[in-house]
């Protein structure tokens, strides 16, 4: 059975469209919206706000993974954050947290580019990410697929985070090479058992969705 609101939408009234703060490493993008209705009425207006990239619109998550004597054990990444060493106000979490720190842990992951494209483009960007941020050699056709895109925050963000795995020998890793970036600088990784990964974001001592979610697809996948 499937309800809905006493007002069926079926399309926007656009007011404005105006692109803010461009030129930086984000845009916003300004909608002043009214929401056309099946009856032909139309609502109040309302502001909408969009964050996107000037390039790049989606990216790929990467779970470099190994098998070990103990286990499956996973590479997470240490690396900055500005916005949320800088801009997170932990005084005012609902629940108690500490301040947040320089560094925070992730797994694997990268902007996608112009020209990836499909499946192999997928592949290819997160080879090149192994690389780059875990210090990996891996072939596109090693990488694997692990499901669908998902929209991580949809309310402001047009991203799509798209999610792989690729297994390596741990004694293979090279020095990181990074982008060149000063965003890169003095990043580090280190390994974990899949599930006290999985577990470390439940504790809140992980606290980024994508790589919870990458941590749950990898272990769906080597589990079927």
């Amino acid at each position: 059975m499937t309800t809905t609101s006493l007002h069926e939408v079926v399309g926007f009234v656009i007011d404005s469209d105006e692109l803010l703060a461009p030129g930086g490493f984000l845009k916003l993008r300004r909608f002043r919206l009214r929401n056309r209705r099946a009856d032909g009425t139309i609502s109040d207006g309302y502001w909408c706000d969009g964050i996107a990239r000037p390039y790049g619109q989606d990216a790929v998550v990467v779970a470099v993974f190994a098998r070990r004597a103990d286990g499956i054990a996973v590479l997470v990444r240490d690396g900055l954050r500005p916005i949320v060493a800088l801009a997170r106000d932990a005084s005012i979490a609902v629940i108690p947290e500490p301040p947040p720190t320089m560094f925070l842990t992730e797994l694997v992951a990268g902007i996608l580019e112009t020209g990836d494209h499909g499946e192999a483009g997928l592949r290819t960007r997160a080879a090149a990410e192994t690389l780059e941020e875990g210090g990996f050699v891996v072939a596109p056709a090693a990488v694997i697929m692990l499901g669908a895109g998902m929209l991580p925050s949809p309310g402001p963000m047009t991203e799509k985070l798209y999610f792989a795995a690729v297994e390596v020998d741990p004694a293979a890793q090279l020095a990181l090479p990074g982008d060149g970036s000063p965003m890169e600088e003095g990043a580090s990784t280190r390994w974990l058992l899949l599930d006290d990964a999985i577990a470390a974001c439940v504790r809140g001592e992980i606290v980024d969705m994508k790589t919870e979610l990458g941590l749950r697809r990898l272990r769906d996948h080597l589990g079927s």
